[in-house]
């Protein structure tokens, strides 16, 4: 597929480079690109803070950052994340975690005295069995996917409590959707990872064990994190030895049937629709349902379609498996993205440009001593 550009300032006439931006996040793959766009930009003055300095769910803390220095705007891109695996393992870390990290940023930042914020939900607020495509009016019409249902829980509470303080107190907080993201700064931790980096690092591995590079397997480990025993087990590698097995005959195994379809979207575009959506005029966030945006391609892709355009573009030739006893997750996940489109933001990349730029950034990104 391919997209025209939208003007990265398309928008902006409200945000002027002089701004006190504070970007929560900022060291997360969407806080990172929004970053890196607005220094395009030529933002003077964006303000980060890095988990040891600000803890987001400390409420006193929180308080503390918002009154001790000038902020302008908010862009919310902090949360914790991650797959089905960490969804399900870890359900009330990521009720708990997205909960205070929202009530913190937004009421501190109402406090004082901060008119626009942009809070980055999730295409996980939707119904499991939404129409697709599926319009921002579609918002608690239906039961949550039950593997990630408290971090959409949380997301929704996240698109609520915005709205509420525009309604009580006339602030410009608005919410944004996006859909499933890729790119520069992903987590490619094999056992909390989401689908995109978590195949482009498997198939990367089974690449470099079909070739017997030990060392690098073992520079990659040295990455990304331990390689865990099912995979190691599916590319030949003795991790207790740091040496692959004689026999090499590496497969790539995917959870789920491969059935699923999924729609993807490069961070930079996401970061750039981030921007547009910073200098929108509020009446467009007024309503109470749709008060938010989605924002993605419009189109999708099966897991199984995805899992062979990563396989060409890494160049590993060898088998692909699917292990149908773990779960696909939500059926089909696809945003009506007309609203945004109608408001001037389309993406400028392809999946498989967008692709060919993560896998750059996997092979260059160094070891983390």
């Amino acid at each position: 597929m391919t997209h025209h550009a939208s003007p990265l300032t398309s928008g902006l006439n409200s945000l002027a480079s002089h701004d006190h931006i504070f970007v929560a996040g900022h060291r997360g793959m969407v806080g990172a690109a929004i970053v890196r766009q607005l220094k395009k930009l030529g933002c003077e003055n964006i303000i980060t803070r890095t988990h040891a300095e600000l803890d987001l769910t400390d409420q006193t803390a929180v308080r503390r950052f918002f009154a001790a220095g000038k902020v302008d705007r908010v862009v919310l891109a902090a949360a914790k994340v991650g797959g089905i695996h960490a969804n399900n393992v870890f359900p009330a870390d990521f009720i708990y975690i997205n909960m205070m990290i929202q009530a913190n940023v937004i009421h501190q930042a109402f406090r004082a005295g901060v008119r626009d914020l942009l809070f980055l939900g999730s295409s996980c607020i939707y119904p499991k069995f939404a129409p697709q495509p599926m319009s921002e009016a579609y918002l608690l019409t239906g039961i949550l996917e039950q593997t990630n249902e408290p971090y959409a829980i949380a997301k929704i509470a996240g698109i609520k409590m915005c709205e509420s303080y525009n309604r009580q107190y006339g602030t410009r907080y608005r919410s944004v959707m996006p859909t499933n993201l890729f790119g520069p700064g992903d987590n490619y931790h094999l056992e909390n990872s989401h689908v995109v980096p978590a195949m482009i690092r498997k198939y990367h591995l089974a690449k470099l064990a079909k070739s017997g590079n030990a060392p690098a397997i073992r520079a990659d480990e040295a990455r990304y994190g331990v390689i865990p025993p099912d995979i190691c087990k599916a590319i030949g590698w003795l991790a207790g030895e740091g040496r692959l097995e004689k026999k090499q005959n590496p497969q790539v195994v995917l959870w789920g049937t491969g059935a699923p379809r999924r729609e993807f979207l490069h961070v930079d575009d996401m970061a750039a629709a981030c921007i547009h959506v910073m200098g929108l005029d509020q009446t467009h966030f007024d309503q109470p349902n749709p008060s938010f945006l989605n924002v993605g391609t419009g189109e999708d892709i099966t897991i199984r379609e995805t899992a062979e355009i990563v396989a060409e573009l890494i160049g590993f030739t060898g088998e692909t498996l699917y292990n149908s006893a773990q779960p696909d997750g939500t059926p089909r996940k696809l945003l009506d993205t007309g609203r945004i489109n109608s408001l001037g933001w389309r993406p400028r990349l392809s999946f498989r440009e967008g692709l060919e730029d993560a896998y750059r950034d996997y092979l260059a990104t160094p070891i983390r001593l």
